[in-house]
């Protein structure tokens, strides 16, 4: 992405999405887990606590322009990972898989990307 008055707020929800999905390799694996997947040991607390800087994705999102179909596909996203993620045991699993926070920086970068093509 090219330098854009976006691009210092959009690495800011990179790097915070790297952190909340991936910030963390398991050893003896290629298998990267983060911040969410670990917060979401604890019941209740843990992901409630997780869901708060994931919903601040959606709100930068927003502020940048992301047109409302893909905010709709971020909170989706975001529900899917809150509800399943809420399961003892199975939704720490499921957290750690599905990277809801990576899949919605990545859905923010393809729209800030087309507008740079164009």
């Amino acid at each position: 992405m090219r330098e854009t008055p976006h691009k210092a707020r959009f690495d800011r929800l990179d790097r915070l999405s790297r952190q909340l999905d991936s910030v963390f390799r398991i050893p003896g694996t290629r298998f990267r887990v983060g911040y969410d997947a670990i917060a979401g040991v604890l019941p209740v607390i843990g992901d409630a606590a997780a869901a708060l800087p994931a919903a601040w994705i959606l709100i930068e999102s927003y502020r940048m322009g992301l047109p409302p179909a893909k905010l709709a596909r971020q909170g989706l996203n975001l529900a899917v990972d809150s509800v399943i993620g809420s399961i003892p045991v199975l939704g720490t699993i499921f957290d750690a898989a599905f990277r809801s926070n990576l899949r919605n920086v990545e859905i923010l970068r393809g729209h800030l990307e087309a507008l740079d093509r164009s």
